[in-house]
């Protein structure tokens, strides 16, 4: 390929914008981020708050979006989610306790070796980047956490996010979760 070749590659494609949702699908959308949000959240406060663990990290937004929002995504099926969550906490809590010397080298290599891991286990969840991220730059409480950080949060939340995605996301007859198990 020659550099006007790729460089051309750059521009996209003419197919347009992504389709349009159904007022109906926001709707059910939003319900079921709020409620999956608002469980993790409450099961946060009423079992670990004052016991320095958190069931709450930021990656969980955006698997909510996928979850609810994209629920058709391969990105968004149940082993998707929990999986892609676990291998990469796993990979965040190795590069944390073996790289933390030097937070760019651990920064960079738990995002890479977890899409690599999502890749070749077949869980590609682009939160999960996020998730291993999450266990090298986190605070204090996160890094004292070490191999619980895989139970708490990214095993006890993800689950929690399916459980309301299979509630909410069979309402109604326009929408099926999930697509795929395993």
């Amino acid at each position: 390929m020659n550099l006007r070749e790729y460089f051309r590659k750059m521009r996209g494609s003419t197919r347009g914008g992504p389709p349009r949702v159904s007022n109906g699908d926001i709707l059910w959308s939003w319900i079921g981020a709020f409620l999956g949000i608002a469980v993790v959240a409450w099961v946060n406060r009423l079992f670990f708050e004052g016991l320095d663990l958190s069931l709450m990290i930021g990656s969980f937004g955006a698997s909510a979006v996928l979850v609810y929002g994209a629920v058709r995504s391969p990105l968004a099926q149940p082993r998707n989610l929990i999986g892609g969550h676990v291998l990469c906490a796993i990979v965040g809590v190795l590069c944390w306790k073996l790289l933390s010397q030097n937070m760019w080298l651990a920064e960079s290599v738990a995002v890479a070796t977890s899409i690599a891991v999502m890749h070749a286990t077949r869980t590609l969840h682009p939160p999960g980047g996020a998730t291993a991220l999450i266990a090298v730059i986190g605070s204090p409480e996160i890094h004292k956490l070490g191999f619980l950080y895989l139970i708490f949060p990214t095993t006890i939340g993800p689950l929690i996010l399916l459980a309301i995605a299979l509630l909410v996301n069979n309402v109604p007859s326009s929408r099926r979760y999930p697509e795929i198990w395993f």
